[in-house]
């Protein structure tokens, strides 16, 4: 699914070049879940970044789903991040006056869905993810673990190849970050293909793989035997 070959990101600011990332190889196969760890400053954003198709390498290829990413058009790259990559952000990025059923709509609007078959979607996930008696609520009247359900409903809703998570329980309380990840776990098991950037060791312990980060190398990829 995902083939990330001797990816180098560098960086140029007012004469100053930095190297964010150096050589990043690696490979992601469907319905695998993956932590990409790693201190401050390791990388691990831009590499979110590149995974994301946000951003392009500035030397090596990044391959989703058989395309090489930095060889396609600007309408390709916004397609691709609205269907086939889920993003779920530690800040949630959910519009503050808008209920959680049209903050879940929302990505399939931009996609052209009608409105009968969106609703149906979102109500189909928010059901999944035991948020039915939360539909009206306003990102305000939910808890953090709520309002983080509510942005992986949205990220589920376009039926993505992948699922990004950025620092995905980074905000939440120890018991509401166990009940994210064990949602994770969830979506896992019933095929979706997650990847989870964090700096927790406990998260990362809960993942198939981890993917050390450091100085914008790997410096290791261990997977758990099953």
């Amino acid at each position: 699914m995902i083939r990330v070959k001797d990816v180098t990101k560098v960086y140029e600011n007012d004469g100053t070049v930095t190297e964010a990332l150096s050589g990043v190889t690696f490979n992601v196969d469907r319905g695998e879940f993956v932590a990409i760890v790693g201190p401050s400053g390791s990388g691990k954003s831009t590499l979110m970044h590149i995974l994301g198709a946000l951003d392009i390498p500035t030397s090596g290829e990044y391959i989703l789903n058989d395309s090489v990413v930095q060889n396609l058009s600007d309408d390709r790259l916004a397609e691709i991040r609205n269907n086939e990559i889920g993003f779920i952000f530690q800040s949630y990025n959910l519009l503050p006056r808008m209920s959680a059923l049209k903050n879940v709509i929302l990505p399939m609007m931009y996609a052209g869905i009608g409105k009968a078959e969106r609703t149906k979607r979102a109500m189909e996930v928010l059901k999944e993810l035991d948020l039915e008696d939360k539909i009206n609520n306003a990102p305000n009247q939910l808890s953090g673990g709520q309002r983080q359900r509510v942005a992986i409903a949205r990220a589920l809703t376009m039926n993505p190849s992948i699922l990004l998570a950025d620092e995905p329980t980074g905000n939440l309380p120890t018991l509401q970050s166990d009940e994210i990840i064990s949602l994770f776990e969830k979506l896992n098991k019933s095929g979706r293909t997650v990847l989870i950037i964090t700096h927790n060791d406990e998260i990362a312990a809960r993942a198939q793989r981890v993917i050390t980060l450091v100085d914008g190398k790997i410096v290791k990829d261990e997977r758990k035997r099953k």
